[in-house]
């Protein structure tokens, strides 16, 4: 059985749809980053986000308001693997319709296949997939949103929510077989291997758990309950099932950014993924003033710059990461673009700061 789950088009009337995120994935965070000794409204502010929000688990963020105020807080409070922290501790109830969908499964096979077909529902510009891999499901995560790229701290607050959930039923001591991150490795990294008591990679091409199928097998949810498992799936259906697809722009942003770890990005790959052939696709972006080469520029000098400032990467990593054969090549089209070498820029930055 193959669940390979794309995600939903994001719908477009907010008073009945997610456009975002649901705010039950915020559950808590308030009082989280108080714990941590952080500011509230200094780190609310910051991210854009009203703390009325969080009060309505139905109400819908926007993404990138979402990640940011979880680096944020990260920032702010100085405690770098907050995300890891606040995810370890975030239960599934606490999520909300997502996490009942959970829950209220017959087993826990189920309730993880329940799990990652709604949450798109539950947040839009992700992928979310549960691949059968032979004896273990591979749950994949990654936000794919064109604007957003700090996404660490939503990544490990999302893995420790999946990781949670098979918790729920197979106790605290539960670890999946391999735990994968896309981010490079944090200095405390050490508290990532304790969390999950696994292996954990970095700098890999997607978020990820590998969950052994035996593990599940029998394993039936102490919540079951078909009834309200049907009323759940029809409620969170409804938030996401009444809007448009999201602008093919943005579908192709995401496309690309999704895929540069992979090597130069080809017009007829990306293309065929939207279900667009080549001339479509190159109509349709001319519409919006752009080649599909400036195009994937675009993405590449924003993911660039985006990085540089964060320091965990080196060029060299960084080179990889956006599709680039050689260090070389991204170093002269860096320069190309920004009158600097990546060396040089980072530079720059640190002694502005």
């Amino acid at each position: 059985m193959l669940q390979t789950l794309i995600p939903s088009a994001a719908p477009t009337s907010p008073a009945a749809s997610n456009r975002g995120v649901l705010s039950a994935a915020a559950n808590g965070l308030d009082g989280f980053i108080v714990q941590h000794g952080g500011d509230l409204d200094r780190v609310f502010g910051c991210a854009g986000i009203d703390p009325e929000q969080l009060l309505h688990p139905t109400l819908s963020l926007p993404l990138t308001n979402y990640c940011k105020v979880l680096e944020e807080a990260a920032w702010q409070t100085g405690c770098d693997n907050f995300g890891l922290r606040y995810g370890q501790q975030f239960q599934p109830q606490a999520l909300g319709l997502l996490g009942y969908i959970g829950l209220c499964s017959a087993t826990l096979e189920d309730a993880l296949i329940n799990f990652s077909q709604a949450f798109p529902f539950h947040q839009h510009s992700t992928l979310i997939e549960l691949v059968d891999q032979g004896d273990c499901y591979r749950f994949n995560y990654q936000v794919r949103h064109g604007a957003i790229h700090e996404r660490r701290q939503d990544a490990e607050l999302t893995m420790g929510m999946a990781m949670n959930l098979v918790r729920h039923v197979l106790g605290p001591d539960w670890a999946p077989r391999q735990v994968a991150f896309e981010h490079a490795r944090p200095q405390e990294w050490h508290e990532h291997r304790d969390t999950f008591h696994a292996d954990v990679s970095f700098g890999q091409g997607c978020n990820s758990l590998l969950i052994p199928k035996r593990e599940l097998v029998g394993k039936a949810m102490p919540g079951s309950d078909p009834i309200l498992l049907m009323l759940i799936k029809d409620a969170i259906r409804q938030l996401g099932d009444n809007g448009s697809e999201i602008s093919l722009l943005e579908r192709a942003r995401q496309t690309i950014l999704a895929t540069l770890h992979l090597g130069e990005p080809a017009l007829d790959e990306i293309a065929h993924h939207l279900g667009l052939s080549e001339w479509a696709l190159q109509r349709k972006l001319r519409e919006q003033g752009l080649s599909f080469t400036q195009l994937v520029d675009q993405i590449r000098q924003d993911s660039a710059i985006a990085h540089l400032k964060q320091q965990n990467l080196s060029v060299t990593q960084l080179a990889s990461m956006l599709g680039y054969s050689e260090t070389s090549a991204f170093s002269r089209a860096f320069k190309r673009w920004f009158g600097l070498s990546p060396k040089q820029w980072r530079s720059a930055a640190v002694n502005t700061q």
